[in-house]
């Protein structure tokens, strides 16, 4: 087995087991079904997209995931700006410039809002994207329940 691999699937367990402990009952699989049926494809062909024109994007997804939801929970802060009062946790220094894939995650964001305007929260974006990474690197897929809400908390402390 590849060392590669190998990273990939330990990273892979560390985010099934963060992700189930902070499943609550609202979230659902199909939580988009009648509000935004294409979410899913959306997300998984803009990752196809940046997969192949850097495969190391994969990676960069699934730790983007794991970092997002290590501090608040899996609320997207980690893809919150920096304001002038206020350094983002994107920006802190065991992020940046470390953290990859933020332009996978804004393209499939912006299709999305074309779609469905305000209805897909990037916390669910951000885990699509990194379940569809898994897969496109050669690991297993697995259902993402989705109905989480984006934070507007980020504190690069």
């Amino acid at each position: 087995m590849s060392p590669m691999l190998f990273n990939f699937q330990v990273i892979l367990t560390l985010i099934i087991v963060l992700f189930t402990a902070n499943v609550t009952s609202q979230l659902q699989v199909g939580f988009y079904k009648n509000s935004c049926r294409f979410v899913e494809f959306i997300v998984k062909d803009e990752v196809r997209q940046g997969f192949f024109r850097d495969r190391g994007v994969a990676a960069g997804l699934v730790r983007m995931h794991f970092h997002d939801c290590f501090v608040r929970g899996c609320d997207a802060s980690v893809l919150l700006d920096s304001t002038p009062s206020n350094q983002a946790e994107k920006d802190s220094v065991a992020n940046n410039p470390s953290l990859r894939g933020f332009e996978v995650i804004d393209n499939a964001k912006a299709r999305l809002e074309a779609q469905c305007k305000g209805v897909v929260s990037c916390a669910d974006i951000v885990a699509f994207a990194a379940r569809d990474s898994v897969e496109l690197a050669g690991g297993i897929g697995y259902d993402v329940p989705a109905g989480r809400r984006d934070g507007r908390v980020s504190l690069a402390s």
